[in-house]
């Protein structure tokens, strides 16, 4: 027969089966790496390998017969240890792989991290003999993750706002504990106003901030306030890592000597031991740097740490830039919008009005304007372009110029916006039209807006709105109502119903609030359509309107917003009797003449000097000739004395009037030229029943309204 396999033929028992067996343990005992321990039924060590010297450094001789827990004295938590082998012992149930950690002496107190399995020893009748315990030295793979999840961290939590300060906050709040039990952040102050980094190495003039700092639980440290500005010491690491972008490594104690008196002080107080300084640097330009500390119990760093904080430097010295670039770019946009918008609306004798703008915390484009109208008309407009920075503020600006040219049109609010909304998609085909590599070329043009017009001979507000809120009105009896009216579509919508104007009553002494959705709260409106804040706000209406404006400021104050918080009150102001005259002509030839003595003797009530009112005199006559030849009755005069002289011949045709060059030898078409001549400004504007031609005349001192 052939010879059999050792270790087939013993296993099925025998005596050579005890030889195998005990061989085997002699193994494990003597040669193997892992660390074995035998306990017995009390949890005292009755035998340990050779692997075990290794990890503890003393004979084994010392640890046979003491309890486990005893003889690892520098174990982080022995009642659990403890708990954790009579557990074992009781239910026979083992524990594979537990990481305990421990300081020992014979290692110089640094803490180590084992990997613990703990298995119950039984003979086979189930007699329990004790427990076998397997101990593996995993610090430093351990290590090795523990710095990875570090880096996770880092990256996960820091970069997350686009703000220099929040940015650095973030980053020592994912490095505090774990890694550092003090760290603090101090950054080139130009950065945080969005400015270019300087070219390294950093000059002894170059001004650092301390943006951020943090401490562990229950260590309390007094150093340099959050906040502080000073410069760079060129005799302390901090210099020497901003010299050359390369980390130090720096053992600290109270009487290292570059240490300052505030320096030294918290050294002291936080018992640090060493020191990690990591330069905060991108491409060749020095944004700060970074200050990692070790205090009291904990590990001191080593080289690994080292190059840990390196790549923690370099994801953050990243973030930081962005968020820099993202500040100058928002303060740019912002500046630009600024000098979009109004500086000082133009005041109107027939509303009062006020504004508040603030802008939100991405840059939008919101916008709003008061346009003086003639007839002493106003038009107030609200709008809000989507998107942020440059590009969102260069739209507004130009859908701004755009309502600024349409109004002096006189048009109507729904075909205001009509045209408007033209506007918007030409400029999307334009966009669309750019290469696809330029960032443009992604982003719609896209934007909502409301505008009405306030005519206070009528006491009516006529308003259309392209995917804006409508405007709410506060009456004087405080009740508030947003009127039932067609959002429309958004402006640059290339599909949509038409835009829809819809007209209010708007008594003396009501309110009448524009918005952008940021001046909301959550929820953001009444059963009636009325914002809440609105409604609390503005049920004052006797009360000044900047007033109310502040009130409404100090709710929006430490809150986010989505975009810009724009808000325009305006209140209408009676409109003097005595500064208003209409007269009904007959449409004969002999209008002209009746029209003229209308004007001198009401323009002499008014105290209109003689040369304002003698072509005043002759752009009506014009104005009622040119009514009487081209238009339909019924004809109506109408004279208004507000900042300039209005002059309006109203008649039911829907005729246009056009300005000719006449010829020498021609006898008419010199009337409409003669009106632009002699007025400074007039056009036309169109109504339900017809058309209304109009003439201003500005006024010197003597004929403004008393």
């Amino acid at each position: 027969m052939a010879d059999e396999d050792p270790m087939c033929r013993t296993s099925a028992g025998g005596a050579a089966g005890d030889w195998v067996g005990g061989a085997i343990l002699d193994a494990l005992f003597t040669q193997s790496p892992v660390g074995l321990h035998v306990l017995d039924t009390e949890l005292r060590v009755v035998r340990v390998n050779t692997a075990t010297r290794a990890m503890r450094g003393v004979a084994v001789e010392g640890l046979l017969g003491r309890h486990f827990a005893a003889a690892y004295a520098g174990l982080a938590a022995p009642d659990e240890v403890e708990a954790m082998l009579r557990g074992v012992l009781d239910s026979g149930v083992p524990v594979r792989e537990r990481l305990l950690r421990m300081r020992l002496v014979a290692e110089q107190g640094r803490e180590r991290i084992r990997s613990v399995s703990v298995f119950r020893l039984q003979d086979p009748q189930g007699t329990v003999l004790g427990l076998a315990v397997t101990v593996v030295d995993v610090t430093e793979p351990e290590q090795a993750r523990a710095r990875l999840r570090v880096l996770s961290a880092v990256r996960e939590r820091v970069g997350r706002t686009l703000d220099v300060i929040a940015t650095c906050q973030e980053l020592v709040e994912a490095l505090v504990p774990g890694f550092a039990d003090v760290a603090a952040v101090d950054v080139v102050d130009s950065l945080v106003r969005g400015e270019e980094a300087p070219v390294g190495p950093l000059a002894q003039d170059i001004a650092l901030r301390r943006a951020a700092f943090h401490a562990r639980d229950g260590l309390q440290v007094q150093g340099y306030p959050v906040g502080d500005v000073r410069g760079l010491n060129f005799l302390t690491p901090y210099a020497e890592a901003m010299s050359d972008f390369r980390p130090r490594l720096v053992p600290l104690s109270p009487d290292s000597p570059w240490l300052d008196a505030s320096r030294a002080r918290a050294v002291r107080a936080a018992g640090a031991h060493t020191l990690i300084v990591a330069p905060l640097a991108l491409r060749g330009t020095a944004l700060g740097v970074l200050s990692l500390f070790r205090t009291g119990g904990s590990d001191p760093y080593d080289e690994d740490d080292v190059g840990l904080a390196l790549d923690v430097a370099s994801h953050t010295a990243l973030c930081i830039d962005n968020a820099r670039r993202f500040t100058r770019e928002y303060t740019i946009a912002a500046t630009v919008q600024r000098h979009q918008l109004p500086r000082h609306p133009a005041s109107h004798s027939t509303m009062e009005t006020a504004h508040l703008y603030v802008s939100g915390a991405s840059g939008g484009g919101g916008w709003f304007d008061t346009i003086p109208l003639s007839g002493a008309r106003t038009a107030l407009v609200v709008g809000e372009v989507t998107g942020r920075g440059i590009q969102a503020a260069t739209t507004m600006g130009q859908l701004r110029t755009v309502i600024r040219s349409l109004a002096a049109l006189d048009l109507q609010p729904d075909e205001l916006l009509a045209r408007l909304n033209d506007t918007a998609a030409f400029l999307a085909e334009e966009r669309a039209a750019l290469p696809p590599s330029d960032p443009l070329h992604r982003q719609p043009v896209s934007a909502s807006c409301v505008y009405t017009v306030y005519d206070p001979a009528t006491r009516t507000c006529t308003f259309a709105q392209a995917g804006h809120t409508p405007p709410v009105i506060i009456r004087p009896d405080s009740s508030t109502e947003a009127p039932d009216s067609a959002p429309g579509p958004l402006l640059g919508s290339a599909e949509g119903p038409p835009f829809a104007a819809t007209t209010t009553d708007l008594p003396d002494s009501s309110i009448l609030a524009l918005y952008t959705s940021a001046i909301l709260p959550t929820p953001p409106a009444e059963s009636d359509g009325v914002p809440t804040l609105l409604r609390d706000v503005l049920a004052q209406p006797g009360r000044p309107l900047k007033d109310l404006r502040d009130d409404i400021l100090r709710t929006l104050r430490d809150k986010e917003r989505p975009g810009d918080a724009v808000l325009l009150l305006a209140r209408p102001r009676p409109f003097p009797a005595h500064s208003l005259a209409t007269w009904l002509l007959d449409h004969d030839p002999t209008a002209a003449a009746t029209a003229r003595g209308h004007t001198r003797r009401t323009l002499a009530d008014w105290n209109v000097d003689e040369d304002t009112a003698y072509a005043a005199e002759l752009i009506v006559s014009e104005l009622v000739t040119n009514a009487i030849r081209y238009g339909a009755p019924p004809m109506q005069l109408r004279l208004i004395k507000d900042r300039t002289l209005t002059c309006e011949v109203h008649d039911d045709s829907a005729t246009s009037p056009r300005l000719r060059h006449a010829r020498t030898v021609d006898e008419g078409g010199r009337g409409l030229f003669i009106v632009a001549q002699l007025a400074q400004r007039w056009g036309t504007r169109y109504t339900a029943e017809g058309k209304t031609v109009w003439s201003e005349q500005a006024l010197n001192h003597s004929g403004l309204p008393s």
